[in-house]
């Protein structure tokens, strides 16, 4: 097995596994699925969407307003993060079963003098410093315990080259300090964005307001992500800003106003993976509304990737829906730009191998996914501990995973203090009993609602015996990091991507990058 740095999830926890000395209150029954689904699921803003749309409200020329974003953790730390640098924002009702708008007032001036905690979000440990460049004053960043592993060298030494102060004492990594001067000069600078797309996003969102503007260049093997450095281009379009990628690898931002907006965020697609996934696994139909027709978001691509899986997938009236007779093929997927959506598709593959009954697998190949080992933790290795703990027959490639038939039980799934990883776990316990997700409150990075969501589409009720919001609302007490004392904890209530099969049974989308 390759060696592997996986989350340690909670303080004082030795053992890898996320495990902390109260981990036993925090596991959660996933249910099991006792017939066909028949479901519509609703869902929240994007979480890409919306942390670009804050961090460009905050730099626009005057108020904006954005609806129906993403309340999650990553979204209040965005939040918080701003507010500190004297952005001001506040909830302004809204139409939505998520929570509230946002109204967003940017400062007359930027100011530093003020700390900043990432949590494990990398859209705030990277979209945010450029911002905090422009402020006067230092502005010291950190985050959670594993957030100090995962890769900022990048995006910091390229601000260093446009002309920014970063004391990081070598460590090219959290924690580390911006010493704000009130403008940047900016211009053109070279980086290696091999291990995340977020090192562009972070330069382009700013880049407007350096003296210069920005013209960043990719250095490594391999151009990092383009669907979510288009979705960075097109939101500063929508904003008057000059942008474009003039040739591959390269994209430039022209100096001048981000003009103010009303935003309205589409619901998040990769949020959406395993909910639609669980119409193979259970059989029948699950439809998620509000679909977009054209779109930037990675997880569009989930309407070729469930297709191969063996699903009837269809978009009508604005909704997508999947359909299945609950039969999983095994696959060969290379996915550099699918990552975030690779835990579902790698619990998808795991069911195929353990079959309908455990005797009548089919084996997977998923490739091309090796960034997923710097996202919130080594998402490979995680996989294949948890799959192989359940008496599956996972490997570690040098980038993917490759699955053996072999049957599966029941037992705990561990987290790893990763959302993605907790989604997985409760996929994959809807078919096999007796799984149990630890610390299943991780989901509240980017869904807090999502057990409750779960078991509605289920149409069970919370094993608890409580209403499903109030008991998602207790497991998420501790891993929201204040979301409800923020008042952030919402409440419930043409084609973008060209899929084309592989020579062969595969599927291939090219590309690579990091999660958002």
């Amino acid at each position: 097995m390759l060696i592997a740095k996986m989350n340690q999830g909670k303080d004082g926890d030795e053992t890898g596994t996320g495990e902390g000395a109260e981990a036993a209150a925090e596991h959660w029954p996933a249910p099991v699925a006792t017939g066909r689904i028949d479901a519509r699921v609703a869902l929240p803003g994007s979480k890409s969407l919306t942390g670009r749309e804050l961090v460009l409200s905050a730099l626009a020329d005057g108020p904006g307003t954005l609806r129906a974003p993403l309340h999650s953790r990553d979204s209040a730390l965005m939040i918080d993060a701003l507010r500190a640098l004297g952005t001001e924002i506040s909830e302004s009702g809204g139409d939505g079963a998520f929570g509230a708008d946002l109204r967003v007032v940017p400062a007359a001036e930027l100011t530093g003098s003020t700390s900043i905690a990432c949590g494990l979000a990398g859209t705030v440990m990277r979209f945010v410093p450029p911002v905090a460049a422009l402020a006067l004053g230092p502005v010291a960043f950190d985050g959670d315990p594993y957030a100090r592993k995962r890769p900022m060298r990048p995006v910091l030494d390229a601000l260093r080259a446009l002309g920014a102060d970063i004391a990081d004492e070598g460590r090219g990594a959290l924690p580390f300090t911006v010493h704000g001067t009130g403008a940047l000069r900016g211009g053109r600078v070279e980086l290696d964005a091999s291990l995340s797309s977020q090192f562009v996003s972070a330069l382009l969102l700013a880049g407007a307001r350096f003296a210069e503007g920005v013209h960043v260049v990719h250095t490594g093997e391999r151009v990092p992500s383009l669907p979510h450095i288009e979705m960075t281009l097109e939101t500063l379009r929508a904003r008057g800003v000059d942008a474009a990628s003039p040739r591959p690898g390269e994209w430039l931002v022209r100096p001048g106003p981000i003009a103010a907006r009303e935003v309205r965020i589409e619901p998040d697609l990769s949020n959406a993976a395993p909910f639609l996934a669980a119409a193979l696994v259970a059989g029948g139909r699950v439809t998620v509304p509000g679909w977009p027709a054209a779109t930037t978001q990675v997880g569009d691509a989930l309407r070729g990737l469930l297709a191969e899986f063996g699903a009837e997938v269809t978009r009508a009236d604005g909704a997508l829906a999947v359909a299945s007779d609950g039969a999983i093929r095994g696959v060969r997927l290379h996915l550099p730009e699918a990552g975030e959506l690779a835990p579902t598709l790698v619990g998808l593959a795991a069911l195929a191998a353990h079959g309908r009954n455990g005797t009548d697998g089919e084996p997977s190949e998923i490739t091309g996914i090796g960034h997923i080992r710097h996202h919130e933790t080594d998402r490979i290795a995680a996989l294949v501990a948890e799959i192989n703990a359940l008496g599956g027959d996972a490997v570690e490639l040098p980038d993917g995973i490759a699955i053996r038939p072999a049957a599966l039980h029941g037992g705990l799934w561990h987290s790893y203090a990763d959302h993605r990883m907790a989604t997985t776990g409760a996929l994959i316990g809807l078919r096999v009993p007796g799984i149990e997700v630890e610390d299943v409150a991780s989901t509240a990075k980017t869904l807090p609602q999502f057990t409750d969501l779960w078991q509605r589409m289920l149409g069970i009720a919370d094993p608890a015996g409580e209403p499903g919001a109030v008991r998602s609302q207790q497991l998420l007490s501790g891993a929201a990091g204040g979301l409800a004392a923020a008042g952030l904890a919402g409440g419930l209530g043409g084609e973008a991507w060209t899929v084309e099969p592989t020579a062969g049974p595969g599927f291939d989308l090219g590309g690579g990058f990091d999660d958002a």
